[in-house]
């Protein structure tokens, strides 16, 4: 398997659970022949997309996966955030041409709900990008 270089993208909002994201993302990478060369800690989900950009800009980056937590709350705002970081970060997949994985637990996720995900949301998204890089159309 071809050695590939990724970025991570990391929401600190909620930063204990995020550390965990963030070590089990790099386990996965190791496993998949992927070497992380760059990893940004944002504030929260809604700075993802910015940030996701000016990574796949880069022509050393070959993807990124993109960790975070969007927890339910008193009103809709994580629905609305869920789906606009959602529709961006498609978007920009399709206007780099490069796999982005996307491990962000939620919209909605109770806080019960958090820890049993974080192991399987950040290896699942550095595992995706491994399997978009692999696949005989690039």
């Amino acid at each position: 398997m071809e050695r590939k270089n990724i970025a991570l993208v990391i929401g600190s909002f909620h930063k204990k659970e995020a550390e965990v994201m963030f070590k089990a993302a790099h386990e996965a990478a190791s496993e998949c022949s992927l070497d992380i060369v760059k990893e940004i800690w944002i504030p929260g989900t809604y700075e993802a997309p910015l940030a996701i950009k000016r990574l796949l800009m880069k022509n050393e980056i070959d993807g990124v996966a993109v960790l975070g937590i969007i927890e339910r709350g008193e009103t809709k705002h994580g629905l609305i955030m869920g789906q606009s970081v959602s529709d961006a970060i498609i978007s920009l997949q399709l206007e780099f041409m490069k796999p982005v994985g996307i491990g962000i637990i939620g919209p909605e996720v109770l806080p019960e709900q958090i820890e049993p995900r974080l192991l399987n949301h950040a290896k699942g998204a550095v595992v995706a990008v491994r399997s978009m890089l692999d696949l005989p159309i690039w």
